[in-house]
């Protein structure tokens, strides 16, 4: 039994119950790949058959899959709904993402939170900028947030006092330059929670005051190998507490997880994910994470 609630869970891994997804939309003459810095042209219908097979994967683990329509070609990169929203317990907030393209995606969403009935408890408003795929719940009660090049201080002073009145503690590092404003690097580029404690990890880029947080709450960290990190080895969606889905490239990281005691599912993204640099979780947005009633 869980309660009949249709949105929330200030989680990373508790069971996915209800999930939106956005499948592409084949792109207009005038979307430039180079613009969205894609690797190469899009493929269009590798792309769809490849988000086919990732809902169908989400659908098996149990979690009731939404598909919100992208109405417009020039929103190439709304494929990854994890960005311009945050899911809380009393509703989304919107975000409003640090890279110019993506900046519709925020009006898409909140039209298709209202057909959903979801509410909509604040937005990140200029001259702040904040993308989900810079937001970690630690626990309920703890947001970790990366300051990127895509999530500003404006943005994350904005959401630490829209937080703060639902008794949300907002901690916030500095993330690396690593290759500039032109490569995104997220904060889950470099971590992703399997468990209550537990997390995978690329240790040489993650914030050396975050890796002591999670020490001093002891939390296990399962290192991605070098080799994987450029292959999204990091990025990994926890369906449920230690059942996990990741790019099948990664196959030590896999290897790590199931000795850790997880179940890991692996899934083709060579479109999807490694063209449009965004792995399973970016490719999705948890509107409901629930643990079963006792």
């Amino acid at each position: 039994m869980t309660e009949s609630r249709a949105w929330g869970g200030q989680s990373m891994v508790a069971p996915l119950r209800r999930v939106l997804v956005f499948p592409p939309v084949p792109p207009g003459p005038e979307v430039s790949w180079e613009a969205f810095g894609y690797l190469r042209p899009i493929d269009h219908a590798l792309a769809a058959r490849e988000h086919a097979t990732f809902r169908r994967i989400l659908q098996a683990a149990g979690a009731e899959v939404i598909c919100g329509e992208i109405d417009e070609p020039g929103l190439q990169d709304a494929i990854f709904p994890f960005d311009p929203l945050l899911t809380t317990d009393q509703g989304v907030i919107l975000l409003r993402p640090g890279k110019d393209l993506r900046l519709g995606e925020v009006a898409l969403a909140e039209r298709t939170l209202a057909e959903l009935g979801v509410p909509v408890v604040g937005r990140i408003e200029a001259p702040g900028t904040l993308e989900g795929g810079d937001t970690l719940w630690l626990d309920p009660q703890t947001l970790i947030v990366g300051r990127s090049y895509r999530s500003n201080d404006a943005g994350i002073e904005q959401l630490r006092a829209l937080l703060a009145a639902q008794g949300v503690a907002v901690i916030a590092y500095d993330l690396p330059h690593w290759h500039g404003r032109g490569e995104v690097l997220h904060l889950l580029s470099l971590i992703s929670p399997v468990d209550e404690r537990l997390a995978v990890v690329y240790l040489p880029l993650l914030p050396a005051r975050l890796v002591e947080l999670l020490e001093a709450r002891g939390w296990d960290l399962i290192e991605v190998p070098d080799e994987e990190f450029a292959s999204q080895g990091p990025n990994v969606l926890a369906l449920a507490p230690r059942r996990c889905l990741l790019l099948r490239e990664n196959a030590v990281t896999a290897k790590r997880l199931r000795a850790a005691g997880c179940e890991a599912t692996v899934f083709a993204g060579d479109e999807i994910s490694h063209n449009r640099t965004g792995g399973p979780t970016c490719l999705t947005r948890p509107l409901l994470r629930q643990m079963p009633m006792r």
